[in-house]
């Protein structure tokens, strides 16, 4: 049973049917549990008349296994099993296959381990079934949902409604949270929160309420207070800074010390928690209806670096301000003011809240995450995933082509596989030095090499021909039949799209989408991994650099240093600007021109590398690594013009 479905109260009294009919809507959180009858499902969507429940009961959960196993496993699971259907699909294996449907979860995953422990390969068992239900209908976030809805306390019920993909941006209802507590003690002082039209601190205190702040007795009637009016309020997002880790945490174990129930999602239910890391601390908070957002995850997500992490500095260096108390005993000044100036404490509570706020307003940061949800199905409040992403985008895609997929953590063929390509560098100090990047390298590769999971099975069973690419350690890919190159297009081409239109979160998201595929081929928590695969991008990257080099250098210029997919390139001579950013752009195109070519004679296909001319470092330090001559890798400095002319 999905923990967050578990409820504190109803939502379906007097509840009011309503007439059919077809309304957009984007998926918030999603939830199965064990009935009686089958698994149901939960989606909670935003639309335009409101939040909304979409339930389907009574569904069914299935694994497959290859037909050569049936005879000794069906038996093994007889008790668990509600029926078997073979299949056309085949195994990577080359073998058909056998669908397990089973009317719970749990019997699916006695199945699982039973199977697993005799030795019998599960094939797709350990999607999560709400996952796959989505997955298969191709709904990643926006969804056009057509039924007769009833109106209940916390918002429209749909049962069994049919829902079609759609590409949908909501308006979500947004607060920012932050609470105070005492370093030394479980103790909470205040909860501050901030929206567009809100600042409201809820303090622990027995003064008379004034502006922006509400006090009461102690903090059990603070909660008895927050969570009714948090109910009211109806957020669709919470956003925080170590929000679910700190904020929401810390309110759980309050309200549980007091027996009052953490009822803050939808509908009156609790949320579910799940322990990541046991000595860090880390966890999931699933709260039913809403979305939660770390600032720390999200930020991270869209790949900002930072020397550190803490609001503090994060807010500093994007905002040019902080919090209102500083120091290594900013506890200690909390608790002072706790006792002895509570407005002054409630403003520092809430200016938290707003830099939260004004840090996502300012990166776009809830935009980044809608896009991403919309990309890869992934939900909205979940950061990381990229093996999630992967599957949610090649599974139903890979059904349609005949297959299914391997089991994650089977044994791999084929060694180790490299990583990106350094080359030596040639130390000392240059005039004029042109960076020349090759724009998506590993995409790049995978589209012109036709790298792909199921292209690398196809060729395995063809037995050899003219349709084959080779690839490295001894990997072949079939030019015909894949997927990978086609979903990399389609993604090139939106990003296209998103930067001509001005979308920087898009853009930003298919970006890191796109280069997250190589990591997850290369990952052995990914069910396709196999170092052929990887191997097969970066040995081909190597060959790349390594040949590039040669043909710039037979052009009369020297290639003074590398790196994965960029060329330092020193011009030699006394050149003018304007000669210099010339010949940047002709290297690049006779470049792109050459790589055209040769792959085209050698391999016959169509090379889709792109060659860029980025940067013209006017001054360039290479150094030695320290106590030798040896040329640096990774370190280097130079001088750039910020403005043309200058």
């Amino acid at each position: 049973m999905h923990r967050s479905a578990v409820t504190a109260g109803t939502d379906d009294a007097g509840s009011t049917a309503q007439q059919p009919g077809s309304t957009p809507g984007f998926l918030l959180s999603r939830h199965w549990r064990d009935r009686p009858g089958g698994v149901e499902f939960q989606l909670w969507v935003s639309t335009p008349r409101g939040p909304a429940r979409l339930v389907f009961p009574n569904m069914e959960v299935v694994f497959f296994i290859a037909s050569a196993d049936s005879e000794r496993a069906l038996p093994m699971i007889a008790g668990e099993l509600d029926h078997h259907r073979p299949l056309s699909l085949r195994t990577f294996g080359g073998d058909t296959s056998i669908a397990c449907y089973f009317r719970s979860q749990r019997a699916l995953v006695r199945s699982r381990r039973r199977l697993t422990e005799a030795g019998i390969t599960v094939l797709e068992g350990d999607l999560r079934p709400v996952e796959r239900f989505l997955m298969e209908r191709f709904v990643h976030a926006g969804v056009e949902i057509a039924g007769s809805p009833v109106t209940t306390a916390a918002g429209l019920r749909y049962d069994k409604p049919t829902l079609k993909p759609i590409q949908w941006r909501p308006d979500l209802s947004v607060l920012s949270l932050d609470i105070e507590t005492a370093v030394d003690r479980l103790a909470l002082f205040s909860i501050g929160v901030m929206a567009d039209d809100l600042r409201l601190v809820f303090m622990v205190g027995d003064a008379v309420d004034s502006d922006g702040i509400r006090y009461f007795h102690d903090e059990k009637a603070l909660l008895q207070a927050f969570i009714p009016w948090f109910t009211r309020r109806d957020p669709d997002l919470l956003i925080g800074w170590n929000v679910v880790n700190f904020d929401l945490w810390y309110l759980q174990r309050i309200c549980k010390r007091h027996g009052i129930p953490f009822a803050v999602g939808r509908g009156g239910e609790l949320p579910w928690w799940q322990v990541l890391d046991e000595a860090g601390g880390r966890r999931l908070c699933d709260v039913p209806g809403r979305v939660v957002l770390d600032g720390i995850e999200v930020i991270k997500a869209a790949q900002y670096r930072f020397e550190s992490y803490s609001l503090q500095y994060v807010s500093s260096q994007l905002l040019g301000e902080g919090k209102l108390l500083q120091g290594a005993d900013r506890g200690g000044q909390i608790e002072e003011l706790f006792h002895r100036d509570k407005p002054a404490l409630a403003a520092y509570n809430l200016q938290d809240c707003v830099l939260v706020w004004e840090i996502f307003e300012q990166r776009k940061l809830l935009d980044f995450c809608i896009a991403r949800s919309q990309l890869t199905g992934l939900a909205l409040g979940r950061v990381g995933g990229s093996v999630a992403a992967f599957d949610f985008s090649y599974l139903p895609r890979l059904h349609r082509q005949g297959y299914v997929a391997p089991a994650v953590g089977p044994d791999a063929v084929g060694g180790h596989s490299p990583g990106g390509y350094v080359l030596d560098s040639r130390p000392g100090i240059y005039e004029n030095v042109l960076v020349l990047d090759f724009k998506s390298l590993y995409p790049s590769i995978i589209r012109s090499f036709y790298i792909d999971p199921m292209g690398m099975a196809v060729a395995a069973d063809s037995g050899g021909g003219d349709d084959l690419v080779e690839g490295f350690a001894g990997a072949r890919f079939s030019r015909q039949h894949h997927l990978l190159p086609g979903l990399l297009a389609e993604l090139w081409q939106a990003r296209d799209g998103a930067r001509q239109a001005g979308d920087s979160a898009l853009s930003q998201a298919i970006k890191i989408l796109m280069n997250s595929f190589y990591g997850v081929l290369g990952s052995p928590g990914c069910r396709f991994y196999d170092p052929r695969l990887s191997s097969s991008i970066t040995r081909r990257g190597h060959e790349i650099i390594c040949q590039s080099k040669t043909f710039i250098e037979g052009c009369g210029y020297q290639v003074i240093y590398g790196d994965t997919d960029s060329l330092f390139v020193w011009l030699r001579g006394a050149l003018s600007e304007s000669e210099v950013l010339a010949l940047g752009a002709q290297l690049a195109e006779d470049m792109n021109r050459w790589w055209r070519r040769r792959l085209r004679q050698d391999m016959g296909i169509e090379s889709l590398l792109e060659v860029e001319f980025e940067t013209h470092f006017l001054r360039f330090l290479m150094p030695t690594i320290r106590g030798t001559e040896k040329g640096s890798k990774k370190r280097y400095a130079g001088t750039v013009r910020s403005v043309p002319g200058d």
